[in-house]
C-alpha cells in the first residue's frame, strides 16, 4: 500500500488516521477529502480522489497506544488497552482508471490485563512489549469449523499458581504503591511459551463470506525481564523499547505478481543496555545479544546493520540475519559444497558517531534519518518511568508540549557507506591481524562476507552493475576466508574447501596464492591439505601444469604421504612427471607399503614405458589382492572427463595382458558401490572401442562374473536378461564373440547357481544339431544352462528369445524349456512330438513328476496312440516311445484305469504284455 498512518492528539482526544494519495499535496494540489474507514463511496465522489489527498478516519472504542504496519501485506495492527485491532488493507476498484485504498477492521485480539507499549506486525506474526514483557505470536490460518465465525477463542495454560491460593502477583502489584514487586525473569521458547500468563481471545469482525479467514493463536516466545540492578543506572530506568519484526526475502520461485517471497523472519527488542535478536522462522532461537556502551534510546534493525541511538551517539552494529537466512534458503550451507559464517558469531561495533541529543531514528534503503534536539535537557527524563513497573493498567494520556515552539530541533539524513566500500575497508583492516591474531582476522573477514551476502540476498536491491560488483566482492571474500582457513591452524580448518569452491578459484590459482615459488620447504596447515585432498580426489576437468603437479607431490610427501598414491590418480595430475612420482612413491613405500601404492607405481611405470618395472610391481601380489587394491583407488582404472567415463592407460594395458584381473577388479568395484552397472557398461564399451549398440565380449565376461557374486535380486534379474539377450543376438545373427570368453559353460555351471546343469533331453535333441551350430556352441550351451536353472524370470525373457523360437534344434529346446518353466507341460509335449518325438519320453521322465505326473496318461499316452495310428508302422520312433510310455503308465495306474486308456481298435498282441504287467503289479 501507499499510505501514512498516524496517532494524533487534539483537545485531549486521540485519533487514528490514515493519509492516502498524499503525494498530490506535494504536486501543488491543496484539496483534501475526509472519509470514514469502510465507507462506501459514490461514483461521482470517488472520481475526485485521483486529484486530492484522502484522510481516512478509523474510529476505535479505546484510544490507540501504538501502531505497526505489515511490510508484506500492508495490513495495520493497532494496540489499545487490553486488545489489538487488525485492519486489512483493501483495494477498491471504482472503475477501470481508479483504484482506491481502504481498510477493513477484520480481527480483534483480546488480551486481559495488558497495556501494549509497542507492537510489531509482519506476515501474521505479532510482537508485543510492555515495560518488561515481550510476547511473540503467530496467527495461523485454520479451516472453518462449526464454531460461530464471529468469534473464536484460544486460551493458553498459565504458569502454576501458589498452592495456598493467595493473591496473584497482579493483585499484589496494585495493593501497595510504596513497594515494587519484581517477578522472576522468564524465557519461554516455542511450545513452552504457552505457559505464559497472557490468555488471548480472537474476535473476527469482518462480514462472514466464503473467503473469510479464520485464525488461531500460536505462541512463539515469551520473555519477562526484571528491573536492571547493574551499575549503569537505577532500576527505574529498565524499560523495553524498539520492538521490531524484520522480514528477509528471496526471489520468487514461480511467476507471480510479487517478485519476492518471505524467506526468514527476525524479531528485535531492546533494554536500555542490552539488545536481543531472535529468529522466529522455522525455529525460535536467540541469535545475538548486543551490549551497549551507554544507555540506548532507540534501535532500528536492518538486514545488514543494527543502528542504535544513545544520549549522544549513533552506533552501528553488525547483525546475523543473513547468516540465518542463508541456511533457510540453501540446504547445502555447512557442507563441503558451501559455507557461511556461523549464526553464533560474536557481533561487532562498526561505527560510533557523535550527535547532540538524538531523539528518534528511522531507516530507509541506504539512508538513516535522525531527529535530534540540541538543548541541555536531561534526555532520560523524556522516558521517566512509573514506579509500578509491572503494571498493565493504562495511565491517563497526558497532553504533550508543543514542540513547534521549542528551539534546537534538527533533522539529519545520513547516507550509509555503500556495501562494497565498507567491505573493502573491513578487508583492509583485517590485514592488520593477518599474522598476529588469527581469530580476529577470520572474524573481520566473516563480517565482511556476511555484509556482502546480505546485499546479494535482497531480491530487489542491486542493479545489474551493482550486482556484478557485489558478486565479485562475494567471490573475493570467499577466497580470503579460504586463505585464512588454509594458512592458519584453526579448529574449523575444513571450511577452506567450501569457501574456495564458492570463490570460483581453480586449484592452480589457489596454489599460486598459498605456495611460495622455489624449492624451499614450507609448512602446510591442515586446511590447505584438506582442500587439496578433496579437490584432487574429485573428477575435475582442470589439469595442472607439470611444475604445479610436481609441487603438489612435494606438498603431500611432506604433509600427508599416505595420500600420495590417491593424489597421483587424480585427473588433475595427468601431466605429472612419472619418474619424480616413482621416486616419492619408493620413499613412502619404505615407511608404509600397500597394495594401492604398488598399483600406482605400476601405473607410473606404464607411463614411463618401463614394462619390466611394471611386471615386477604386478607380480608382487596375487591377482585377488590386486583386484581388492583397485577398490581403494578406482581412478587407477577409470576417470571422468566431461561427465563421461574414460578408461585409463592402466585399464587398456590390463585388457590386453590380464583381462581376467580387469574383470575381477570391475566386479569388486561394483560390489563395493564404487561403480554402477550402467557406468561399467560405458567403461567396457569405450575400453573395447565398441559402438553404443554393440556389446563387447569383455562386458559379457563382466556380467557373467558379476552373476557369480551378485546378491541383489533386482540387479540379478537385469544381468540375467542382459546375458540372455547377448547370447540370443549372437546365435540369431551368427556373430561369434570378438575375443575368447573368460569362462566356459562348465566353469559357470560349477561356480554360479544361476547356470544349471543342461537336461538330458536337451542334450539328446542337440546331439543331432546342424553343423553351423557348432560355431556357437558356447553361447547355445550357456543360454540353455540359464534356462535350465530356475533363476531367470521366463516371462520377462520370452520377448528376448523370440528370434530363436522359429525353428531348428536350438529353437526347439528354447521353446520347450520356456513352456516347461511356465508350467505348460502339455504344450511342451506337443512341441516335442512335432519336432523330436524320440526325446518326448526322455523329457517326460525328467520333467513329469509329482503334481505333473498325470500328464503321462492324460496327454502323452493318448497323443502317442493318436500319432501312431496315423503313421502305422512307418514311424518306429513313435512305436518305441509308445512302448516306453505304456510301461510307465502300467506301473502307475490301477488295471481298470489303465484299461480305459487303451484304444479300442488297438492290436491285442501289442497291449497285452502291458496289461499283464499292470495286473501282476
Amino acid at each position: 500500500g501507499d499510505y501514512l498512518v498516524t496517532i494524533e492528539e487534539k483537545s485531549k482526544a486521540t485519533f487514528l488516521r490514515a493519509y492516502m494519495n498524499w503525494r498530490c499535496m506535494s504536486a501543488g494540489s491543496a484539496r483534501v477529502c475526509v472519509r470514514m474507514v469502510g465507507h462506501k463511496m459514490e461514483e461521482s465522489y470517488s472520481e475526485t480522489l485521483k486529484e486530492q489527498m484522502s484522510i481516512v478516519e478509523m474510529p476505535l472504542s479505546d484510544p490507540p497506544l501504538c501502531i505497526s504496519c505489515c511490510p508484506v501485506s500492508g495490513d495495520l495492527l493497532v494496540g489499545c488497552k487490553n486488545k489489538l485491532v487488525m485492519f486489512c488493507l483493501k483495494y477498491l476498484v471504482i472503475n477501470q482508471n481508479l483504484t482506491v485504498l481502504d481498510f477493513e477492521r477484520s480481527l480483534i485480539l483480546h488480551i486481559d490485563n495488558l497495556i501494549p507499549a509497542e507492537v510489531a506486525f509482519c506476515a501474521r506474526h505479532v510482537a508485543i512489549t510492555t515495560e518488561l514483557d515481550v510476547l511473540i505470536l503467530k496467527l495461523e490460518l485454520v479451516q472453518q469449523s462449526a464454531d460461530r465465525p464471529e468469534q473464536r477463542a484460544h486460551r493458553a495454560s498459565t504458569l502454576e499458581k501458589p498452592e495456598d491460593g493467595g493473591p496473584s502477583t497482579h493483585t499484589l502489584q496494585h495493593e501497595l504503591d510504596e513497594f515494587i514487586v519484581c517477578q522472576k525473569p522468564v524465557e519461554l521458547l516455542g511450545e513452552e511459551s504457552k505457559l505464559c500468563e497472557i490468555p488471548i481471545t480472537l474476535e473476527s469482525t469482518e462480514l462472514p463470506t466464503e473467503d473469510t479467514k479464520h485464525f488461531q493463536v500460536q505462541y512463539l516466545l515469551f520473555r519477562r525481564f526484571t528491573p536492571d540492578q547493574s551499575p549503569f543506572g537505577f532500576c527505574e530506568e529498565t524499560k523495553l523499547h524498539s520492538v521490531q519484526l524484520l522480514p528477509v526475502y528471496q526471489a520468487a520461485h514461480e511467476e507471480t505478481e510479487n517478485k519476492r517471497e518471505l524467506l526468514s523472519l527476525f524479531c528485535f527488542f531492546s533494554l536500555p543496555h542490552v539488545g536481543y535478536l531472535y529468529s522466529i522462522g522455522k525455529l525460535v532461537e536467540l541469535i545475538s545479544t548486543y551490549q551497549y556502551s551507554e544507555k540506548s534510546e532507540q534501535a532500528v534493525l536492518t538486514p545488514q546493520f543494527l543502528h542504535v541511538i544513545t544520549s549522544e551517539n549513533l552506533q552501528c552494529f553488525t547483525v546475523r540475519c543473513s547468516a540465518a537466512a542463508a541456511r533457510d534458503e540453501d540446504p547445502y550451507i555447512d557442507t563441503t559444497v558451501k559455507a557461511c559464517p556461523p549464526v553464533a558469531l560474536d557481533v561487532c561495533t562498526l561505527r560510533m558517531q557523535l550527535f547532540i541529543g538524538p531523539r528518534a531514528l528511522c531507516h530507509f534503503k541506504n539512508h538513516i534519518i535522525l531527529l535530534t534536539k540540541a538543548d541541555t535537557e536531561d534526555i532520560t527524563e523524556r522516558r521517566k518511568p512509573t514506579r509500578r513497573m509491572l503494571s498493565r493498567k493504562a495511565d491517563s494520556i497526558k497532553s504533550r508540549t508543543n514542540s513547534e515552539s521549542e528551539p534546537g530541533w534538527n533533522l539529519y539524513i545520513i547516507n550509509t557507506v555503500s556495501t562494497v566500500q565498507l567491505y573493502r575497508e573491513m578487508v583492509d583492516y583485517s590485514r592488520t591481524y593477518g599474522n598476529v591474531k588469527t581469530e580476529s582476522c577470520i572474524h573481520l573477514l566473516s563480517e565482511a562476507h556476511l555484509l556482502v551476502r546480505a546485499a546479494i540476498m535482497d531480491p530487489g536491491f542491486p542493479t545489474s552493475d551493482e550486482k556484478e560488483e557485489l558478486l565479485r566482492a562475494f567471490r573475493e571474500s570467499c577466497a580470503a576466508l579460504g586463505d585464512c582457513y588454509s594458512r592458519f591452524d584453526t579448529r574449523d580448518y575444513h571450511l577452506a574447501l567450501p569457501y574456495y569452491r564458492m570463490s570460483g578459484l581453480s586449484i592452480a590459482e589457489v596454489l599460486k596464492r598459498l605456495v611460495s615459488e622455489g624449492d624451499e620447504i614450507q609448512t602446510y596447515e591442515r586446511g590447505f591439505i584438506f582442500y587439496l585432498t578433496h579437490s584432487l580426489n574429485e573428477d575435475l576437468n582442470e589439469e595442472l601444469s607439470k611444475e604445479s603437479a610436481n609441487k603438489v607431490l612435494q606438498i603431500f610427501y611432506l604433509a600427508d604421504p599416505v595420500q600420495l598414491p590417491h593424489i597421483l590418480c587424480s585427473p588433475c595430475m595427468r601431466d605429472v612427471c612419472p619418474l619424480t612420482a616413482v621416486k616419492y612413491l619408493q620413499k613412502v613405500e619404505k615407511m608404509m607399503p600397500s597394495v594401492v601404492l604398488t598399483l600406482t607405481k605400476a601405473f607410473m611405470a606404464l607411463k614411463m614405458g618401463d614394462l619390466m618395472m611394471y611386471e615386477r610391481e604386478m607380480d608382487s601380489y596375487k591377482e585377488t589382492i590386486l583386484a581388492c587394491g583397485f577398490i581403494e583407488q578406482p581412478k587407477l582404472l577409470r576417470q571422468h572427463k566431461g561427465g563421461v567415463v574414460v578408461p585409463t592407460e592402466f585399464a587398456v594395458h590390463l585388457k590386453e595382458t590380464q583381462p581376467g584381473l580387469l574383470v575381477a577388479a570391475a566386479v569388486a568395484l561394483h560390489e563395493n558401490s564404487k561403480i554402477e552397472l550402467e557406468e561399467a557398461d560405458t567403461f567396457f564399451k569405450m575400453l573395447c572401442s565398441n559402438s553404443e549398440n554393440t556389446v563387447p565380449q569383455l562386458l559379457v565376461d563382466f556380467w557373467e562374473a558379476l552373476l557369480v557374486v551378485c546378491s541383489q535380486e533386482e540387479i540379478l534379474q537385469e544381468l540375467l536378461l542382459r546375458v540372455t539377450s547377448q547370447y540370443v543376438w549372437r546365435i540369431s545373427k551368427r556373430r561369434p564373440p570378438e575375443s575368447k570368453p573368460l569362462k566356459t559353460t562348465e566353469d559357470l555351471i560349477n561356480s554360479c547357481n544361476h547356470f544349471g546343469l543342461i537336461f538330458p533331453w536337451v542334450t539328446a535333441i542337440m546331439s543331432e544339431g546342424s553343423p553351423s551350430d557348432k560355431d556357437f556352441h558356447e553361447d547355445i550351451s550357456k543360454l540353455q544352462s540359464l534356462l535350465c536353472s530356475r533363476s531367470i524370470d521366463t516371462a520377462s525373457a520370452l520377448p528376448l528369445l523370440e528370434p530363436l523360437t522359429e525353428g531348428g534344434q536350438v529353437g526347439l529346446t528354447v521353446r520347450v524349456l520356456c513352456s516347461t518353466r511356465l508350467g505348460k507341460y502339455e504344450e511342451a509335449i506337443d512341441q516335442l512330438l512335432e519336432g523330436r518325438p524320440d526325446a518326448a519320453v526322455l523329457y517326460a521322465q525328467h520333467e513329469l513328476k509329482d503334481d505333473s505326473r498325470a500328464v503321462w496318461w492324460n496327454k502323452l499316452l493318448p497323443e502317442l496312440c493318436k500319432r501312431t495310428r496315423l503313421t502305422g508302422n512307418d514311424c518306429p520312433v513313435l512305436i518305441s516311445a509308445l512302448k516306453e510310455t505304456l510301461s510307465v503308465v502300467a506301473m502307475e495306474l490301477e488295471l481298470r484305469d489303465f484299461l480305459s486308456l487303451l484304444p479300442e481298435d488297438g492290436t491285442a498282441a501289442f497291449f497285452l504284455p502291458h496289461l499283464l504287467h499292470c495286473s501282476q503289479r
